[in-house]
């Protein structure tokens, strides 16, 4: 008799056969990953120095810290804006190269920011939003549009001598004293560049006011041999510079110096007027704005966030693409459906598993971000920047040195984490099952 032996075990399955390949992998995984776990645990229930238990008293400290609070809210930010936007980013680039000769070529320029750490993407993009836009690209390109459509002021910065008769006012420098015609005003300015002064500039000289009008002579007071506030032959006018004639509060004549400085307001009835010198003469030049500040910040880095993980929707999304059947693509267009109703109604329900799985792993990796806001939030708005990972650090080795409270931080952010992470490994075995 012939007896039959069965075992539950599948040929090449041995647990015991994997048993010595597993353990090498399985060691590290330990040493690495599950020692720092739950030491970080145990840890988060001492003091600073690790000597005396203080319970809760870390967890409590760390949600009524002013600081850490910043940092839930712009995690919450963060995890609302940034996958979403590049899932949604890389949805439509994906799709629309597939309809392009190139589409390997431009999805691989695409995925290249993947290809530089978070640290060297970091530092890229502080230069690039550099508030000075002889540095910073963003604020280059805006200043050069500004001034295509608002040409800068003149003399920017320039101003009235200290001590001659006008006051600065929101309206512009107006003169102290009333003029009347027949008058003639000396305008003597400082705080600007003689190197600054137009070419076609002539020396000044003093204006003599015929019946009926006011004249006068506005040039830059900086000859180091004449008097302050008095013409001298080196000194040079200021051409361009726009004068107005007010009575009562109205402006009634408007007029521009000439090259040697000189203006005129001819045919002025009898009576009082003030000269004002309107502040587009000496509006300081659009220099972009404070991308760095503590109002843009986030979304700047964010915006950086983005660039740098498009490609990585991109790829996986394409790859999806790629597995669609084409039937069910055709049909549609057969049967009528406009190229909108085909990717609404169509192309992103059978790429739901697809987007479904890229957002969970863009959202895993936006609560982890750290360095793009350590390199880019300068250190005066870095704490208007804070994230949950930069918050740990920072108390664990920067200023607090309180690894008590850190320990209790990498809790929470490990607990934030794991759904997310327990979210797509069931996924995955899902599908392989």
């Amino acid at each position: 008799m012939i007896s039959r032996h069965t075992t539950d075990a599948a040929p090449g399955r041995s647990p015991r056969q994997a048993v010595p390949f597993l353990l090498p992998a399985l060691l590290v995984l330990a040493a690495l990953v599950l020692y720092p776990l739950v030491f970080s645990v145990f840890r988060s229930f001492f003091d600073s120095s690790g000597t005396e238990f203080v319970g809760l008293s870390n967890y409590v400290e760390t949600f009524t810290d002013p600081r850490t609070l910043t940092a839930f809210r712009n995690n919450v930010i963060w995890v609302v804006v940034a996958p979403a936007a590049v899932t949604g980013l890389g949805l439509v680039l994906a799709v629309l190269t597939e309809r392009i000769r190139w589409a390997t070529a431009f999805r691989l320029v695409l995925f290249m920011p993947m290809a530089i750490s978070l640290f060297a993407s970091g530092i890229i993009f502080r230069l690039v939003y550099e508030e000075d836009p002889n540095q910073g690209v963003v604020n280059a390109a805006l200043v050069g549009v500004h001034d295509v459509f608002v040409p800068p002021s003149a003399y920017p910065g320039a101003r009235p001598r200290e001590g001659a008769p006008f006051t600065a006012t929101p309206d512009g420098f107006v003169g102290n004293a009333s003029v009347q015609p027949g008058s003639t005003v000396l305008v003597p300015l400082v705080g600007f560049s003689p190197g600054g002064i137009p070419k076609e500039a002539r020396s000044v000289s003093e204006p003599t006011a015929g019946t009926g009008e006011i004249r006068g002579v506005v040039w830059l007071d900086v000859s180091v041999g004449g008097k302050a506030g008095q013409l001298d032959p080196l000194e040079r006018g200021l051409p361009g510079i726009t004068v107005e004639a007010v009575r009562d509060g109205k402006v009634v004549s408007r007029t521009t110096a000439g090259d040697d400085g000189r203006f005129t307001f001819p045919g002025l009835a009898s009576g009082d007027y003030q000269l004002r010198l309107p502040p587009s003469n000496f509006a300081l030049p659009f220099r972009g704005l404070t991308w760095l500040g503590p109002s843009l910040v986030t979304p700047v880095i964010i915006s950086s966030w983005i660039w740098i993980m498009t490609g990585f929707a991109i790829t996986f999304i394409a790859a999806g693409l790629s597995a669609i059947p084409r039937d069910a693509l055709e049909a549609a267009r057969v049967d009528g459906a406009t190229e909108w109703q085909v990717f609404r109604r169509v192309t992103i329900p059978l790429l739901s598993p697809v987007l479904l799985v890229v957002f969970v792993t863009l959202v895993i990796n936006v609560l982890k971000i750290f360095e793009l806001v350590f390199v880019i939030a300068p250190g005066s708005v870095q704490e208007e920047a804070n994230v949950l990972a930069l918050q740990m650090w920072q108390v664990s080795f920067g200023t607090g040195g309180d690894q008590g409270v850190g320990s209790a931080l990498a809790v929470i952010l490990f607990l934030l984490v794991a759904p997310a992470m327990l979210f797509n490994i069931r996924r995955f075995r899902r599908e392989q099952s």
